[in-house]
């Protein structure tokens, strides 16, 4: 028994050296106290207390670096004709046709980096810059600048609902465009919420921001801007408000039946349904999805499992050789050649494995999506058909044509979804592939009952390639909208307006011509 006595001591004393080595206290989020107004807004304002992190802010300024399917350069997302900078091959040719009649269809471009949203939203052809009026509310700032929360401040709900050219020059296109105090508090920098639609919806769910932990913290406050929402009805609360349509779930179809129930339309079939725009050709109520990452990434493999976007798009670097801090260049891993934000987990495999791995999910994606794109556009043509159709109607004719556009407008709803979500499947590929699969599978029946309501007599011409049926639409703008030989160029744009030519009024922030003299007072 003796000679066991110096093996039990030996191992007691190598239990205590172990338990001292592991004795390391959790990692704590490190604090602040800066010399920043509480109100702080400008971006350069927070150059002098953290210059490591806005020299990597800086950095969103990258505008030429692409990946296999997104990057930095702002080409026309509808065209694959043309080249960078204009277009490229990873582009979606039918864009301006399944959005034909709603802005986006004047001219939709890849995103650049977040220092640029306030300059390239003020040059976007989506807003009317030829009107006083830009035809869009003020909600369009929504998710472009900390100004945020000063205008909402001052104007309560009625902001909303106001034109977005009344605070065009209202800011600074650097200072104040995305950026430090979107997403934290300038004293201390905690993370926190500007974003209105999003502390409504954690209302909804009895949360406060500041009691969640941390870790969904940092997912929330990407989750403010990147998203799926709309602008609300006025029945419904404060006009044009932006609402997150989250009350059934963050699934495609959940939002889809959410969307059924929070509208003012009375269009026959479509009662209370909720609606950015009718189309023109097929006459059909449509949506117009947004970028719905958050959603998306919520139920996929890496959200289930706690990976945040911030571990991603955000990752930890050194650039003082000693400091580790978040970047705040928000952008793909895939310009990293290393892949070094991908490794801090997959540590046992290369960077060409791994990126091989993302094209492989990107490439099958992409292909469905091309697929669901064209039976939409199919479904479109096929309710136009169906509606023209002059000879002997069945005697459903008139359900059938409802439920076609009913198949519609569900069909390019969820394709839209993964059209408009900037990971190209790749932040939810299981759910990418079956709102892709359901999106054909809808569509489809909305071409088979449009045709069903023309007798049949559409059949064979919908049977055949839809390009050669349907050209895609290459350039449409506002401008291309006053002219009439343009107007003649698709058959499709006779279901649009020649609108009067009028001379340009804003460009940027600068006025081109003189405003409008206010308006006479009455006589007493």
């Amino acid at each position: 028994m003796s000679s066991r006595r110096p093996l039990v001591a030996l191992v007691a004393m190598a239990l205590a050296v172990l338990a001292g080595c592991s004795d390391v206290s959790e990692p704590m989020t490190p604090t602040y106290k800066t010399k920043l107004s509480a109100e702080e807004m400008k971006n350069s304002a927070f150059k002098a207390e953290f210059p490591l992190h806005y020299e990597t802010y800086l950095r969103n300024n990258e505008s030429q670096i692409m990946t296999e399917y997104n990057g930095s350069v702002a080409y026309n997302k509808n065209d694959n004709v043309t080249p960078l900078p204009e277009g490229y091959k990873h582009a979606q040719p039918y864009l301006k046709n399944l959005w034909l009649g709603y802005p986006f269809s004047y001219e939709y471009r890849a995103a650049r980096g977040h220092t640029y949203a306030v300059k390239d939203i003020l040059h976007i052809d989506r807003l009317n810059n030829y009107s006083e009026k830009a035809g869009l509310p003020s909600t369009c700032w929504n998710c472009k600048t900390p100004k945020m929360m000063e205008w909402v401040k001052e104007n309560g709900d009625a902001f909303w609902a106001k034109d977005f050219h009344e605070f065009r020059q209202k800011l600074d296109v650097d200072d104040h465009t995305i950026g430090c105090a979107n997403c934290h508090e300038p004293q201390t920098m905690e993370l926190r919420l500007y974003s209105e639609p999003l502390k409504d919806y954690l209302k909804t769910q009895n949360k406060e921001f500041k009691n969640l932990p941390r870790n969904e913290k940092r997912a929330l406050v990407c989750g403010q801007c990147h998203v799926e929402y709309y602008f609300q009805d006025k029945e419904f609360g404060a006009a044009k408000k932006p609402v997150f349509p989250w009350a059934n779930g963050f699934d495609p179809e959940d939002m889809f039946e959410y969307y059924k129930t929070h509208g003012n339309t009375t269009t026959k079939g479509f009662e209370g349904n909720f609606v950015d725009w009718v189309h023109p050709v097929s006459k059909t109520p449509m949506l117009k999805a947004q970028h719905p990452e958050y959603e998306t990434w919520i139920n996929g493999v890496h959200g289930a499992a706690g990976v945040t976007c911030a571990d991603c798009h955000m990752s930890y670097v050194r650039l003082d050789g000693k400091k580790k801090m978040s970047t705040h260049h928000w952008t793909s891993p895939l310009k990293d050649p290393d892949l070094r934000a991908c490794r801090q987990c997959h540590t046992d495999k290369t960077p060409d494995y791994l990126r091989q791995r993302v094209l492989f999910t990107q490439n099958k994606v992409w292909e469905q999506l091309m697929v669901a794109q064209d039976i939409s556009v199919k479904a479109h043509e096929a309710i136009r058909m169906a509606a023209e159709y002059a000879g002997p109607k069945p005697a459903d004719y008139d359900d059938l044509m409802i439920e076609a556009r009913q198949m519609c407008r569900k069909g390019q709803f969820f394709w839209d979804l993964i059209s408009a979500e900037n990971s190209v499947g790749f932040h939810n590929p299981t759910k990418a592939l079956n709102t892709l699969a359901q999106s054909q599978q809808y569509s489809q029946k909305a071409v088979d009952v449009a045709i069903r309501a023309a007798a049949f007599t559409t059949a064979k011409d919908l049977d055949g390639d839809i390009k050669k049926l349907v050209p895609p639409i290459l350039k449409h703008s506002r401008e291309l909208q006053m002219d009439p030989a343009h107007m003649a160029t698709h058959k499709w744009f006779k279901y649009l307006p020649v609108t009067p030519k009028a001379p340009r009024v804003w460009d940027g922030q600068k006025r081109l011509v003189p405003p409008p003299a206010p308006a006479a007072t009455p006589a007493s």
